[in-house]
């Protein structure tokens, strides 16, 4: 899951080095943080938070077929 959001973050900003993905794993969930650019952070948001849901929910797809609830948190 990590590396799907890593992966569809450097395809949306300018400066693919600057995404960070870190992952805080539990028994029954995880926590997926995203880190960018300050520049590039509106593109990661998208219009009214509609990209970033829509990474959400590719997300929560993907943990449900592994049983197991993940949240993305996109950090400044």
């Amino acid at each position: 899951m990590k590396e799907l959001i890593k992966y569809i973050a450097q395809s949306l900003v300018d400066d693919p080095k600057q995404v960070k993905v870190e992952a805080i794993e539990g028994h029954h969930s995880s926590v997926i943080e995203l880190k960018v650019a300050k520049e590039d952070l509106g593109k990661v948001i998208g219009k009214m938070g509609k990209t970033a849901q829509a990474m959400r929910l590719i997300l929560s797809a993907v943990s449900a077929k592994g049983k197991k609830r993940a949240v993305l948190e996109i950090l400044e």
